[in-house]
């Protein structure tokens, strides 16, 4: 059971779902359809990117003086 982050496409709120299967997905606000779902870090965390040079908080190429 899914928990996935969404931003309504009409009136731009941010919200999380419970989702089951293909459930359809509407905005807790403003109830449009229009809804597109965001990505999520939550559960990428220990996974590199191999396109990144370095920390986000630092400009260092490599991440070991950040740890």
């Amino acid at each position: 059971m899914p928990i996935y982050e969404y931003k309504c496409n009409e009136c731009e709120t941010e919200f999380e779902k419970l989702v089951f299967n293909d459930q359809k997905v509407s905005c807790l606000k403003c109830k449009s359809k229009n809804v597109k779902k965001k990505f999520s870090l939550f559960g990428m965390s220990g996974v590199e990117n191999p396109t990144s040079s370095g920390c986000s908080s630092c400009s260092s190429s490599s991440c070991s003086p950040c740890k």
